[in-house]
């Protein structure tokens, strides 16, 4: 049987975000904190578990990304996005204040506000650096090593320019041993049987994890929703990206009137030289 996308938002809720995923969920975040040197975390409780019927997963904004707690009250949000909906850097600050509000009380004090860690997982170039993992923080513009405070991090996984890392360092056995990338490797659909067996065998989470992905995968009910939601979430990427080039369409024709000339177009719009000379 093909093996399921791990990314598919339903299926990574089902092995990191529910009751009994907690080795899992400690595991991959621990991976993500130690790739920029940061203190792992040393328990974590799953929030917000839910049952979600084939009607709710096929609405294609439902919510399906990881909440957990550390022991040490920081909040954590996982999602996965893997089509460009050209609002990803918004959605992450929304999701990251969500989290934050939810930490305090009517009357409480502000100091009792959370940290709180988004964690990214995106299969398109959203972050313009060669890395494929990025943290980004509250720093002060002409201070770049003064940090106002550590309550907000944000984290990004480019899972394309992950494949790029890994093809360059093939051959290079000793990075592949890192937590992270031995997560990614997972969790990427591409990955061959061979790398599988290694970081299954390398790591008990994973091994955890890929119990657990086997075990769903012979839920027909399961199965179901898994299409459902697939067939939702490119539904609505198709929806998004032909209203964005309707929107480009309508800019290209009006520079056109103007004057512009096809490559000034091109750049502003995205469109290519044929498309933008048949609006002419």
């Amino acid at each position: 049987m093909k093996r399921l996308n791990p990314l598919n938002d339903f299926l990574f809720l089902k092995l990191m975000g529910e009751e009994g995923n907690e080795v899992q969920c400690l595991s991959f975040l621990n991976a993500v904190l130690s790739s920029k040197n940061k203190a792992p975390v040393k328990l974590i409780k799953i929030l917000e578990n839910k049952t979600f019927t084939a009607e709710i997963i096929g609405d294609k904004s439902c919510i399906l990304d990881v909440r957990a707690e550390t022991d040490k009250g920081e909040r954590i949000n996982i999602e996965v996005q893997l089509n460009d909906l050209h609002n990803m850097e918004k959605r992450t600050l929304y999701y990251w204040g969500r989290e934050y509000t939810k930490g305090i009380g009517k009357g409480d004090d502000y100091i009792d506000l959370p940290k709180v860690i988004n964690i990214n997982i995106v299969n398109y170039d959203q972050i313009k650096l060669d890395d494929f993992h990025t943290c980004f923080h509250l720093w002060e513009d002409d201070h770049k090593d003064y940090l106002l405070t550590d309550i907000l991090e944000i984290h990004f996984i480019n899972m394309v320019k992950y494949k790029m890392y890994k093809v360059k360092n093939k051959e290079n056995h000793s990075e592949g041993t890192s937590p992270l990338v031995r997560w990614l490797t997972f969790l990427d659909k591409d990955s061959s049987e061979d790398e599988l067996e290694e970081v299954i065998q390398m790591d008990v989470a994973i091994s955890r994890a890929n119990e657990r992905l086997n075990f769903v995968s012979q839920d027909q009910e399961f199965l179901r929703a898994y299409e459902i939601r697939e067939k939702a979430l490119s539904d609505w990427t198709t929806g998004v990206n032909t209203a964005i080039e309707k929107r480009e369409i309508e800019i290209a024709r009006s520079l056109l009137i103007d004057g512009m000339p096809f490559e000034l177009i091109r750049k502003h719009t995205g469109l290519d030289i044929e498309t933008i000379k048949s609006l002419g």
